[in-house]
């Protein structure tokens, strides 16, 4: 795995062998920011479910301003501080040990600064996105102009965004699994 773009284009990334973590294969790493291109540069982005830091790391090689990483595997955080001295992108960066609720509910004490986009990767089958995205409906860490990216297994069903101010605004399938777009429907 490496950094596609940016400044620490090329560079290679550590990752964590094992059941742990699944690494968003560079393929797919590139299609995803290929659709974000135009929102990167600039933007505050939270990376949930970090593994190893690849999104986020390249969020920042793209020119994010800002990057929060959220990772509860103790080995997986560690990749993640390894990754960042290693592309030398630790500037404007923060990673919270914990799990993703928690870490929602630490950054609005913290002040609850909008994030331009967040992606998460949540182990599949779990329901973990849904539980997240609900609690993110009264939160002040998004907006009408934030993108959530959600990375899931084929067969995780969305349906029931609509009963939710979310939307789907865009879908992107793979061979295993999909990239869910949604963002705050329009009133």
């Amino acid at each position: 795995m490496r950094v596609i773009a940016g400044p620490a284009r090329s560079l290679p990334l550590k990752t964590l062998e094992g059941p742990e973590t699944r690494p968003t294969t560079d393929r797919i790493k590139e299609t995803l920011f290929n659709m974000l291109q135009a929102d990167v540069s600039g933007c505050r982005f939270l990376d949930l479910f970090a593994g190893s830091g690849a999104i986020g790391i390249e969020a920042l090689s793209r020119g994010a301003r800002e990057c929060v990483f959220v990772e509860n595997h103790k080995k997986a955080a560690a990749c993640i501080r390894e990754n960042l001295a290693f592309t030398h992108l630790e500037d404007g960066t923060e990673l919270l040990e914990c799990d993703a609720l928690t870490a929602i509910g630490r950054l609005e004490d913290a002040g609850g600064e909008v994030f331009d986009l967040i992606f998460m990767d949540p182990p599949y089958r779990k329901g973990l996105e849904k539980e997240l995205i609900l609690r993110l409906i009264h939160s002040r860490l998004v907006d009408e102009m934030t993108t959530i990216v959600v990375e899931a297994a084929l067969d995780t069903e969305f349906s029931w965004l609509e009963d939710t101010i979310f939307t789907i605004t865009r879908e992107k399938t793979y061979k295993t699994n999909k990239h869910v777009f949604i963002a705050m429907k329009e009133f």
